[in-house]
């Protein structure tokens, strides 16, 4: 090639084509690492919202097995459901008003 002008469009032809494979490449490894990631992601969301279920229906199976004889209010049997519901509203309302309290006189 004895044209430099010619020389110069081959040259800035293949860096264009080289450039481009090399930023292909970038662009599909990351995409394969951000598609790993999530899977991994959603993997480990999965154990986790399992093994949260099992032990919530662990400590279920455990209550439901002592509230057949003892209910927490010193009741035997089932009880009045909506009284123990009724009491632990009104526990949580006092507990609520007791913790605005406490957040009003922390920041004064």
């Amino acid at each position: 090639m004895s044209n430099p002008l010619l020389q110069a469009f081959f040259v800035g032809r293949a860096l264009g084509e080289v450039v481009t494979e090399k930023l292909e490449y970038a662009l599909t490894d990351a995409l394969s690492e951000l598609g790993k990631w999530d899977a991994e992601a959603r993997e480990q969301m999965r154990s986790f919202t399992e093994e949260v279920t099992e032990r919530a229906s662990r400590a279920a199976d455990a209550v439901g097995a002592t509230a057949s004889t003892t209910t927490g209010y010193g009741q035997t049997g089932s009880g009045d459901t909506q009284a123990i519901i009724d009491e632990l509203r009104a526990e949580i309302a006092l507990l609520r008003t007791e913790l605005q309290r406490y957040r009003s006189n922390s920041v004064n």
